[in-house]
């Protein structure tokens, strides 16, 4: 059956005071109390490595090509269920970047051997459907723009290199956080990520060597927050001067151990 792109382009089901109720609440008119639940929820912070994990996308427009690009940039084995997809998830079909099931969601049986589910549909019982399938397997579930659906959020992401900056608002503003994630793009550039790949270098080193994490954590700590600024080296082009300050303080931390 063939749809209009227009209907590809819906953003999923969202909550809004005086809406009707998208949640698994059921409240018929939604007056936002699980959005402000969300605002007063402490959130786990953590990075997950979905390298060769299968993980589920349920939706096929933009907001699904959108969380579809955001895992196969993290390597993840993504498999879409949609019956009908964006083009350019078509084209990731077609290519086999990701599995593509031209169906709709038919429940639990959907999410066997899924590590993670994301739900960007714009059907409030296939994504109420979704979450509560998730919940009972206890595994990750998030539904686009409908917060109390959700046991993770997804993140506004500054990624430059190794870093990875995550800025979140609980959901309360998407908006803000993409502001956020503009300024913090500039403040914390390419020098960075350069400087987290040469301190990596020097892991090695200092395992092997210096006994203790707080001989650990000196050490590291004493070179980024030294005089002078490792940023300020690599930003002026002296990353010469970087490495031989990173030597210097190889040296110290061996010397100080040989005298305790």
């Amino acid at each position: 059956m063939a749809f209009p792109l227009t209907n590809l382009s819906c953003m999923p089901a969202q909550a809004y005071a005086g809406k009707e109720c998208v949640c698994q609440l059921r409240k018929g008119i939604c007056d936002q109390s699980c959005v402000r639940d969300m605002l007063e929820t402490p959130f786990y912070i953590a990075c997950l490595k979905l390298k060769g994990r299968r993980c589920l996308v349920v939706g096929g427009g933009d907001i699904g090509l959108e969380k579809v690009e955001g895992l196969l940039a993290c390597d993840a084995d993504v498999t879409l269920i949609a019956p009908v997809a964006h083009p350019e998830l078509e084209s990731l079909a077609a290519e086999r970047s990701i599995e593509w099931e031209k169906r709709a969601y038919a429940g639990a049986a959907d999410l066997e051997g899924v590590f993670m589910v994301i739900a960007a549909t714009d059907d409030s019982e296939v994504n109420i459907g979704v979450y509560d399938d998730a919940e009972q397997r206890a595994m990750l579930v998030n539904v686009v723009d409908v917060p109390p659906l959700c046991n993770f959020i997804l993140p506004a992401i500054v990624r430059t290199g190794p870093l990875a900056i995550a800025i979140s608002t609980a959901g309360a503003s998407p908006a803000l956080a993409k502001r956020m994630k503009r300024e913090i793009s500039e403040l914390f550039g390419e020098e960075y990520a350069r400087l987290a790949v040469v301190l990596n270098d020097a892991r090695g080193w200092a395992k092997g060597t210096l006994p203790t994490y707080q001989d650990r954590k000196e050490f590291f700590e004493g070179i980024v927050n030294g005089d002078p600024d490792p940023v300020a080296l690599i930003r002026g082009g002296r990353e010469t001067e970087l490495l031989a300050l990173i030597e210097a303080a190889k040296e110290r931390a061996a010397a100080a151990l040989s005298t305790n």
